[in-house]
């Protein structure tokens, strides 16, 4: 179509015929076809990302959209502070689904009823061990029990950790630990501190484990596969051995032969070689999806092969299975069925697998590249993606690669985990080794050597992302590269995303190997973090600074350095004050850290203070009932119970608990809400037609959705079909109509199209300026965000009346003497003074001064950044002994603040922190653009 219209009537009847099916996906392009293919994958992917992955997804606005606050964090709306990988967790969850893919089930039934048993049996009850040599079915029967259990047993709780390769990020011993204690809490709807010091998260889970099982209805079962895989497995698991809480049962799976001398002891379950009945069920299967047919013959040739323990396991014979079938018709089966006999193990067989596939290439190009793509998967810390690959190896064309991993995948050499190519068993990574690396550590060496060439290009990009954040360091380590091991922690955000992705265990690990403890580490990231803030310019800088000082500050908070965790937090308050506005949610997320801090330190008077300011910019940024209200109203509960004040405590847990509840209940589930929207967004529009009010709120709501997504695209889409909707249904000055407006206005300001941004905002606030009462929040944001737009484009003239506007709104909802009205006059002098309108700007500062002092004290920082307005005010006049008394006053309390907080934090508004220049200090730029607030 092109402007809306059908080009042509086959077009039209093409999109008559797909309206009426509900699952099909129109594009709407014109243009070339290169275009057109790209449209089309983007579209692709984003259908396989979201509605079929199921995206991690943030609590929806269900009103308002406005800064896409922490959308890259949602973790901590649903555990409190605790840091929490959604990438970890979707491993997890490809684990489990690639550990039951299989149809087969090999006469698991009788080891069902032992596992059901274990459940049954009174307490107190060891742990059961389920032992096997490798490849014998292990994971396969406890994923098969586990879909058992959650479907007949739904009061049941399975926590499951499936363990991958040795040395993997699955197989640390703290992210469990830290794993399971979280998915505890999030069941039992418990909210609390947890530590994050790896010996202290290992010693505490037991007391976890008993809390926390105390609070569940029901069993809760613990599997962990592969357990002797973690690295001093006995040595990190030693809860296993403590009687277990009456509720909980523990299952752990392990190799025969790894299995720790003390675990031996427990009841175990060992899973028997297969049968020739079982046998032949598996290779028939792979057969018959091939419509290969075996003589009687051969079955009984294949049967009397596999009758020894290390050729009658299940991954043996379903390899031995899948090499029959991919010769099948093509090639002779009799001359593949005698090399397979040579084959006396797994790791044997997989070698003919790959020399099989290597004859199967057509060039020494291809066979070369299949031999990097191996070498350089089985180097890597997690795994490599295709993008990678091909970025490794320029040689590699698409449908080379896509032609090599066919193979390698249907052949069980190789599989996917969150889009990274790696080891489908630990045989196969052993038979890679055996064929391609038998001069040793020297190849390994060089292969890791390319890829920390590789992801050390990225950095030198400035491009940070989790996957150079996870190879890295963990390539510099295994190198033995202590120097560049050191740098590489300093750069500030390979740091940031393993300590944000909660990976605090192995930060530390890489900090101790480099020989240096804790102070030194806390000095070393504070040096760089100041250095760093040299070339900080502009507002997006300063908010990524912002928060790369609160991430070190709540590093040190978590290694128990506090009075040096106060100073890189306070700097982060100051930062996102000054760089975006004193009312701003990240504003309340840095008073709450620092709280945090304060509440560990035992100085419980400095954090309820953080607390309450806290809350109240949540509430007023996100509505009373919003989750980030309840994590604020948590805090102060336990504050308030650490005070022995049980009666507040418990009044603030209870309307914590109602916010917690609804929602939950709007939310329905973490994992997959875009699509269950979708889905229920269809079903409304069988049952109640097309155009309904509800149908318009559930287009609004996924349109917010996708935006807190970063998806803008298919963000405009839903708002525009929600704006036309309820155009249509409630007519265009309707109050929801101005709430689409208000949506689409914030997302073409995320977009830069101010234009188009200008005219919908000034739209949704003519319409709430007729509908709504003077002092109704919903007025006060869109003229906020109106006059911030109109501040940005640099008509200030037009600013003005909006910011006048927000003081009268504020003042009939608070009242004049309220901390959110000095705010907003404080605001309004700012702008003044950008206009040279100082004598208008005076008394603003002078009577939000009078408010500050009279809400907060005289030695508040909110004072002390007033005065300093003040002061730059009284300078450009020419009063300039009114402007060294108001500085002076202003420098008291930064002194003040600085011996409260325990460390010199210097000031950005002056050189050196106690002293003071006219010239320097004083110049309107220093002090307006960083205290315009």
């Amino acid at each position: 179509r092109e402007d809306g219209r059908v080009t042509s009537a086959s077009v039209q009847q093409l999109i008559e015929q797909i309206s009426c099916v509900n699952k099909a996906k129109m594009i709407d392009h014109v243009g070339g076809v290169e275009e057109g293919a790209y449209e089309i994958y983007n579209c692709v992917e984003k259908i396989i990302k979201q509605d079929i992955l199921g995206c991690e997804m943030t609590d929806l606005e269900g009103k308002d959209l406005g800064n896409k606050e922490d959308s890259t964090a949602p973790e901590e709306e649903v555990f409190g502070d605790v840091l929490w990988d959604a990438h970890d967790e979707r491993e997890q969850m490809e684990a489990f689904q690639q550990a039951s893919n299989s149809t087969c089930e090999l006469g698991f039934e009788k080891y069902f009823g032992r596992l059901n048993d274990l459940v049954a049996a009174p307490a107190p009850i060891p742990p059961l061990l389920v032992s096997g040599g490798p490849g014998s079915g292990k994971s396969l029967l406890l994923s098969k029990w586990i879909q058992l259990q959650q479907k007949h047993s739904p009061n049941t709780l399975i926590l499951y950790h499936f363990v991958g390769r040795p040395m993997s990020t699955s197989s640390e011993s703290a992210l469990i630990i830290k794993r399971l204690t979280l998915k505890l809490m999030q069941h039992s709807w418990l909210v609390s501190p947890l530590t994050f010091d790896p010996a202290k998260l290992l010693e505490e889970f037991p007391r976890w484990l008993e809390k926390l099982s105390a609070r569940h209805q029901g069993s809760i079962i613990i599997i962990i596969d592969s357990i002797d895989q973690i690295q001093q497995a006995e040595k990190h698991m030693k809860w296993l051995i403590d009687p277990l809480p009456v509720n909980v049962r523990v299952i752990v799976s392990v190799n025969v032969e790894t299995c720790p001398q003390a675990w031996r002891l427990w009841p175990t379950l060992h899973l028997d070689p297969l049968n020739s009945r079982d046998v032949k069920s598996l290779i028939s299967a792979e057969c018959n999806s091939a419509n290969v047919k075996l003589t009687k013959e051969q079955e009984k040739k294949l049967e009397r092969h596999c009758r020894s323990a290390t050729t009658c396991n299940a991954l043996y014979v379903t390899l031995l299975g899948k090499t029959i079938a991919c010769v099948g018709n093509t090639g002779n089966i009799d001359e593949i069925l005698q090399q397979c006999c040579q084959c006396q193990d797994t790791v044997s067989l997989y070698r003919l697998v790959l020399r099989s596939i290597q004859e199967s290439l057509q060039s020494d190009k291809e066979k070369g590249l299949l031999r990097e793509i191996l070498c350089v998967i089985g180097v890597s810390h997690n795994g490599v993606s295709e993008s990678e690959l091909m970025e490794l190896y320029p040689e590699l064309t698409s449908a080379v690669l896509a032609s090599l991993l066919h193979s390698l995948h249907k052949m069980c050499l190789l599989t996917y985990g969150c889009g990274l190519l790696k080891f489908q068993h630990l045989q196969a990574w052993e038979m890679v080794k055996l064929e391609y690396m038998e001069a040793g550590e020297n190849v390994i060496s060089a292969y890791r050597q390319k890829l920390v060439e590789y992801f050390t290009m990225q950095l030198s990009q400035d491009r940070v992302t989790w996957r150079s954040a996870d190879e890295l360091p963990w390539l510099f380590q295994q190198q033995g590269d202590k120097q560049k091991l050191h740098k590489c922690l300093l750069n500030l955000f390979v740091s940031q995303n393993l300590y944000k992705r909660g990976h605090f265990a192995e930060l530390l690990s890489y900090w101790q190997l480099v020989g240096k403890d804790k102070s030194s580490m806390a000095a070393e990231y504070f040096d760089s973090l100041k250095e760093y803030e040299k070339s900080s310019e502009g507002e997006e800088s300063m908010i990524c600074l912002a928060d790369l000082y609160e991430t070190l500050g709540r590093f040190l908070k978590d290694l128990g350095l506090l009075s040096q965790a106060v100073a890189p937090l306070q700097r982060s308050l100051e930062i996102r004050e000054t760089a975006l506005d004193p009312d701003h949610p990240r504003v309340a997320q840095s008073l709450h850290q620092l709280a945090g801090v304060y509440v560990q330190w035992k100085k419980f008077g400095n954090a309820e203070q953080l607390y309450k300011q806290a809350l109240e910019i949540s509430e007023n940024a996100y509505g009373a009932e919003h989750p980030r209200v309840a994590r604020e109203l948590d805090a102060l509960a336990t504050l308030y119970q650490k005070q022995n004040k049980y009666e507040q405590a418990e009044q603030l847990r209870k309307k914590s608990f109602k916010i917690r509840q609804k929602a939950a209940r709007q939310k329905g589930s973490l994992c997959g809400f875009a699509l269950l929207r979708q889905r229920a967004l269809q079903l409304e529009e069988l049952t109640l037609g097309k155009d309904t009010p509800d149908n318009a709120r559930t287009l609004n709501e996924l349109g917010v959705l996708y935006y807190l997504q970063n998806n803008l695209e298919t963000a405009e889409l839903f708002l525009k079909r929600s704006l036309e909707m309820r155009e249509r249904v409630l007519g265009s000055d309707h109050p929801d109509c101005a709430q689409s407006l208000n949506n689409l206005a914030a997302l073409y300001n995320e977009k830069k199209h101010y234009d188009k941004a200008e005219e919908l905002y000034e739209k949704a606030l003519d319409i709430r300026r007729r509908a709504l009462a003077p002092d109704h929040p919903s007025l006060a944001y869109t003229v906020k965000h109106l006059a911030v737009l109109y501040k940005k484009m640099g008509k200030l003239d037009k600013a003005v009346p909006l910011y006048e506007l927000a003081v009268e709104i504020r003042q009939k909802s608070f009242g004049p003497k309220h901390p959110s009205v000095a705010t907003a006059l404080v605001n309004l002098a700012v702008l003044y003074c950008q206009m040279k309108k100082q004598i208008e700007a005076l008394p603003l500062y002078e009577r939000a001064l009078k408010i500050y002092e009279d809400s907060f004290g005289q030695m508040h920082p909110r004072v002390g950044e007033t005065l300093k307005n003040l002061a730059v005010l009284s300078y450009e006049r020419g009063d300039f002994e009114k402007a060294a008394e108001l500085y002076k006053r202003a420098m008291e309390i930064k002194e003040a603040e600085t011996l409260l907080i325990g460390g010199k934090a210097t000031s950005r508004h002056s050189s050196s922190g106690d002293t003071f220049s006219l010239k320097s200090a004083l110049s309107p730029n220093a002090l307006l653009e960083h205290g315009q607030r």
